[in-house]
């Protein structure tokens, strides 16, 4: 989201002093002890550091497809190979990020425990041997499933370290108006993304073959089906939860298809309805009438497959659309206290949808980019939204790599 120059200038100034103070507190308290150096060994510190200075390697969704299309025991040897080197890199740019968050976010236990995650995956990925042949691949494909489950909370239990951030920021400045949080957020979960869909694709190889799959990747992805079956698992928590759900109509060739990740495409379609769902639900909740039903598109061109969806839940005022890029900001319920009681651990599931965070539309936007496509919503306060979901169709768009 761009912010103006003058805007980001003027903020800075009424909130200095507010964030000036806060700062002081931390030092006074001693928040920002709690240092790489001050838990893990000076050589770790160091490698991780290294690392750091290192070049990420992006890959593209053609790449994969291309790469994986013969899983035969050299390109698996191959794969392991590239995610031995690569992956120490990219986990070693999000510790650097999180060891220097500003505002004291660094020093949140949550912040830390995340840290600590990413730091032994650093440490077990670096003290694993080269990979020469399929017995070494093996071993490696087991240690990648253990990170793969050791990640798995991470967005809830980052979510909880910045909510704690907003409660400590909230008498003074809100956290939506903090460029530097969310810029630093939407890196950490492309990031996350790029991660796991590296890994979850090697993992996936290994598995038995599935019709028109190469691992995670459905050659012949019915962007239709995709979208039916995410409007099925909305409209059941939308029953679940108000006891009724408004009816979506989908408009599109059921028989087109196109190479896509089905389970990016079902988490951004079922965001988008789910968030279509409430919004028709709660302005028609007393009206006589049935509400009018919520218009799912799907469109084929060249480049893109397009997605819209469309309801007449009212619309948002236009001075409210730039917070709902912004984390943490949510009309619904929040999971995250109750979570927190619950005091989630390494590798636990956490709440099944992300319903609450204020995420998830942030994050859908980040699966529409790290394929090269888009996510963008236009509304008409007084009658109601439109959301147009861009996916790339070429597949030859190299991961954004923050």
């Amino acid at each position: 989201m761009a912010v103006a120059p003058a805007m980001v200038s003027a903020f800075g100034r009424v909130a200095g002093a507010a964030i000036g103070s806060l700062r002081a507190a931390q030092a006074a308290s001693g928040a920002q002890a709690v240092r790489l150096a001050d838990t893990f060994s000076k050589s770790l510190v160091d490698d991780i550091f290294a690392c750091a200075l290192k070049k990420q390697t992006g890959v593209s969704l053609k790449y994969m497809l291309d790469f994986g299309s013969k899983p035969i025991e050299r390109q698996l040897i191959l794969s392991a190979q590239f995610l031995h080197n690569e992956l120490p890199v990219r986990l070693s740019h999000r510790v650097a990020e999180l060891e220097n968050l500003p505002y004291g976010l660094s020093a949140k236990p949550h912040v830390l425990k995340v840290r600590d995650w990413y730091v032994e995956s650093f440490r077990e990925l670096r003290g694993f041997p080269k990979v020469r042949d399929a017995s070494d691949e093996l071993q490696f494909t087991r240690l990648l499933q253990h990170i793969y489950r050791r990640h798995t909370n991470v967005v809830p239990v980052m979510a909880m370290g910045v909510a704690e951030l907003k409660r400590e920021l909230s008498k003074s400045i809100g956290v939506e108006d903090l460029p530097d949080i969310h810029q630093f957020l939407d890196n950490f979960y492309m990031s996350r993304i790029g991660i796991r869909m590296l890994i979850g694709q090697h993992i996936a190889l290994h598995e038995p073959p599935r019709e028109n799959h190469i691992g995670l990747i459905d050659t012949k992805c019915s962007p239709a089906g995709v979208c039916q079956d995410a409007i099925d698992d909305a409209r059941s928590i939308c029953m679940r939860e108000k006891g009724s759900a408004p009816e979506v109509t989908v408009y599109g060739d059921p028989s087109f298809t196109f190479p896509y990740v089905p389970s990016h495409l079902h988490h951004m379609v079922f965001e988008l309805v789910k968030n279509s769902l409430r919004a028709v639900h709660d302005r028609f909740e007393d009206a006589d009438d049935e509400p009018p039903p919520i218009r799912l598109v799907v469109a084929e061109g060249e480049e893109d497959v397009t997605i819209k969806v469309s309801d007449e839940g009212g619309g948002i005022p236009r001075s409210g659309l730039p917070k709902m890029w912004t984390y943490l900001y949510t009309t619904a319920k929040s999971p995250l206290d109750e979570m927190d009681r619950s005091n989630a651990t390494e590798g636990s599931d956490g709440p099944s949808v992300l319903a609450g965070y204020g995420y998830g539309l942030p994050i859908s936007r980040l699966y529409a980019r790290y394929f090269g496509g888009d996510l963008s919503i236009i509304s008409m306060e007084g009658y109601g939204t439109d959301a147009y979901l861009h996916l790339n169709r070429l597949g030859n768009v190299q991961e954004p790599l923050p």
